[in-house]
């Protein structure tokens, strides 16, 4: 922003007398010296992550493993994915599993505080390398484990007597079996397992050589501790996890802006929350800001999250009143109707870009919030400036998220997710509430409440996103020419292409 003087002349219609007056007005410059554009040719409207791409330059990073993702927003995550405050998204094992891989999730602010007091332990006591096994007793039958086996993707029930593993029950062993049958009947007793805190490249080998796909983690007496597959081991060596000052991993929640949020913003405090999100769909308001005083008044000693907002003057005002960091979009969620039911928005590479650059000028960051439906669009974010990327519908479709498989009529997988101010989101926000006040509000609603959303056979897993997303920004980062997240950002040139451009870029799954 800069102030400029302007000279008006002032003409009195009654009169015929003139005079001279100076006013000083703000003048507001799209801000693309945040960003190099391709031939400096500077659009004249808003750009999506579809619109823009990135051109490489000249680089002497050699390989993507030589690219550090750490972000410097405080958010300690070691990759720039922080998973949305969604209720059909974010739950302890999506939390668990993403924070081992170094990103964080958001736990929503529609779930009882007790309840997320609960989820913040769990997730603080899980392990660093091993995930968290299913289990079950070998007189359990193959209908219980065919119920848990989707709650994992490494599709496994360890079978446990005296807290110790006995047999592995997959899938496969469940095929053509009576759903009746006790685990003990199709259970395979040709255990290898593996001691607690063994390195994850021996932990590799020994999988490998036995010809095993997974093995139970166990403690010194043999009792299971954790599960460890082969991809799992790798993931370890490759992925940093996100862990607190004590060493355990990071999770976030949320609070909305009514209500008592002190009490609700100290509750969660006390329950070790790493970062505090206040969150809302118009974030530019009066409510929004007097409740990030209110929180800020709390001295927390964890980052605030704030938003969303799509426009400087957002990121300014919720800046002053408190935030740390300040979320940035408004409509372009798979599960949002805002643009279409109200024509509010802003298309979110140059919502991004401008809020990035006034977050940049008062020494705070952004997230980018929405529209995230391929890696690009996340390497597009961080081009623009943004601290980390939130992802949420795209994360539905995976075996973390809380939400239970259905399969629809040609046997695909999918689950149901949905958005955060639909009809449905309201009624579970609105539980008390008595019955009229409950009706009234679900009249009103900006979201989809009910959506499929297909796991991807060949990627069902969080992880398989995660592994995807990371591979292309690193290969991003390297044909920038840059190490780490700040280099991409001052590095990156980005230009501007049509519909066909956009297009042309899409891989052909059959030849033409």
């Amino acid at each position: 922003m800069r102030i400029a003087t302007v000279v008006v002349t002032i003409r009195d219609r009654r009169t015929g007398r003139s005079a001279a007056a100076s006013l000083d007005m703000r003048i507001f410059a799209y801000p693309f010296d945040n960003v190099r554009f391709l031939n400096n040719q500077v659009p004249p409207y808003d750009l999506t992550y579809s619109d823009v791409f990135m051109v490489p330059n000249r680089s002497a990073v050699g390989s993507r493993l030589d690219v550090d993702l750490t972000t410097r927003d405080g958010s300690g995550t070691t990759i720039p994915i922080v998973v949305a405050n969604m209720t059909a998204v974010a739950g302890r094992r999506m939390a668990e599993t993403v924070a081992r891989r170094g990103g964080i999730a958001v736990i929503p602010q529609d779930i009882p505080l007790d309840v997320v007091a609960d989820v913040v332990q769990w997730v603080k006591s899980r392990h660093l390398v091993h995930d968290t096994p299913i289990t079950l007793g070998p007189t359990d039958t193959v209908g219980d484990a065919l119920n848990l086996l989707p709650k994992r993707a490494h599709n496994a029930v360890i079978v446990v007597e005296a807290g110790r593993p006995i047999g592995v029950v997959t899938e496969a062993d469940c095929q053509g079996v009576d759903r009746f049958t006790q685990l003990a009947q199709v259970m395979s007793t040709e255990l290898l397992t593996l001691p607690d805190g063994i390195d994850p490249q021996e932990a590799f080998d020994r999988l490998h050589e036995g010809r095993h796909r997974l093995a139970p983690v166990v403690d010194g007496d043999g009792r299971l501790v954790g599960i460890l597959t082969r991809t799992g081991a790798l993931r370890a060596t490759l992925y940093q996890p996100a862990v607190d000052a004590a060493g355990k991993l990071r999770v976030a929640a949320a609070i909305g802006i009514n209500g008592d949020v002190a009490h609700k913003a100290k509750y969660l405090l006390d329950a070790g929350v790493d970062l505090l999100v206040v969150d809302t769909a118009h974030g530019h308001q009066e409510k929004m800001i007097s409740a990030l005083r209110a929180v800020r008044a709390l001295d927390p000693q964890v980052p605030i999250v704030a938003g969303n907002v799509v426009t400087r003057e957002g990121v300014r005002d919720l800046v002053e009143a408190g935030a740390d960091i300040v979320k940035v979009g408004v409509g372009p969620g798979a599960m949002c109707t805002t643009r279409m039911m109200t024509g509010v928005g802003r298309p979110q590479f140059s919502a991004v870009l401008e809020c990035a650059a006034e977050a940049r000028r008062l020494g705070k960051h952004v997230w980018a919030d929405g529209g995230i439906r391929h890696p690009r669009d996340v390497a597009l974010a961080l081009a623009a400036g943004a601290a980390n990327v939130m992802i949420g519908s795209w994360f539905a479709g995976t075996y973390e998220s809380p939400g239970d498989v259905h399969r629809d009529a040609d046997g695909r997988q999918y689950k149901e997710s949905f958005g955060m101010a639909s009809a449905r989101a309201v009624q579970l926000r609105t539980a008390k509430d008595t019955p009229f006040e409950r009706a009234r509000k679900a009249l009103f609603e900006e979201g989809i409440s009910t959506a499929r959303m297909y796991l991807d056979p060949e990627r069902p897993s969080v992880e398989d996103l995660i592994d995807s997303i990371v591979a292309g920004l690193r290969s991003a980062c390297t044909y920038a020419g840059a190490r780490n997240l700040e280099e991409f950002h001052e590095r990156a040139v980005i230009g501007v292409q049509s519909l066909a451009g956009f297009t042309e870029g899409m891989p052909l799954p059959t030849s033409w």
